[in-house]
């Protein structure tokens, strides 16, 4: 599959907005296996949108999700977060795999720009993110969406995905984040920490621009880990461009995405990480 995928989380992580020209970062795509990661969602749809896709561990050549990317861990500089650290996924998750997993989280829905990751469980140097992205048009406007899957070491500690505080630099008004848990059950066993955010793509002041929604579901019991993020576009994410909403919000709620993740769906994946 496409590498622009793997940049595309890869920012998709590694930046609480849109910064500067994602159209180099996505279009230097970087060898497979070579980074992917950096921290949260600016990208993992960005790409998507601009044939890309999004979660990883290292940036490849400064580049990311088309969305963000770099390490295992890393963060952007300025970050106060804890990088987290990553352990080997229990099985291996192909990009069809995730793909299709998307596709069953949106039934009825139309889906272009298709692009997957595949993890390597004996070769950490292979990737040991998954993920996959689509555009998808449920009727109400097409959204870029991505899921990246990827394993934390135990015990958890702050890191990705476990902890909002972020002050270099500060959220920007309007930005928002929230972290709570879910108790265990047949499904999430040991329960898990869910962390929730809404982030306004950077943009000139007056001008309507995208948002992105990003949902982390980690497993306490074993440190898998599936991050979906939504953006209310689908495309214009190019350096010089401001990505317009193509609808008001995402496909799904913050609420129905954590639902999504915990189902039957992606059961499997999650199985597979741990």
């Amino acid at each position: 599959m496409p590498f622009e995928a793997d940049l595309a989380h890869a920012l998709d992580r590694t930046a609480d907005s849109l910064d500067p020209d994602l159209t180099t970062f996505v279009s230097g795509a970087v060898e497979r296996g070579r980074s992917r990661r950096r921290r949260r969602t600016a990208g993992v749809i960005a790409g998507v949108t601009a044939g890309v896709g999004a979660c990883a561990c290292a940036v490849v050549a400064a580049t990311g999700l088309a969305f963000p990317g770099a390490l295992p861990g890393l963060h952007p500089a300025g970050s106060d977060i804890e990088p987290a650290a990553h352990a080997a996924p229990r099985s291996a998750i192909t990009d069809t795999q995730m793909i299709k997993a998307l596709e069953l989280t949106f039934p009825g829905g139309r889906f272009s720009q298709e692009t997957g990751q595949s993890n390597n469980p004996s070769d950490p140097s292979g990737g040991m993110v998954a993920m996959g992205s689509l555009v998808v048009d449920d009727g109400g406007g097409a959204s870029s969406v991505g899921v990246s899957a990827v394993r934390l070491k135990l015990p958890l500690r702050d890191g990705d995905g476990l902890s909002c505080e972020q002050t270099k630099p500060a959220r920007a008004a309007g930005d928002t984040c929230t972290l709570s848990e879910l108790p265990s059950s047949a499904a999430i066993p040991g329960g898990a920490v869910v962390m929730s955010e809404e982030i306004a793509a950077k943009h000139p002041a007056g001008v309507d621009a995208a948002h992105r929604w990003t949902v982390t579901v980690t497993l306490k019991s074993t440190g898998a880990q599936l991050q979906m993020v939504q953006w209310n576009s689908a495309g214009g994410f190019g350096a010089s461009e401001v990505p317009k909403p193509t609808r008001a919000a995402p496909p799904l709620s913050q609420q129905q995405a954590v639902a999504a993740l915990t189902g039957a769906t992606w059961a499997p994946i999650l199985a597979a990480l741990g």
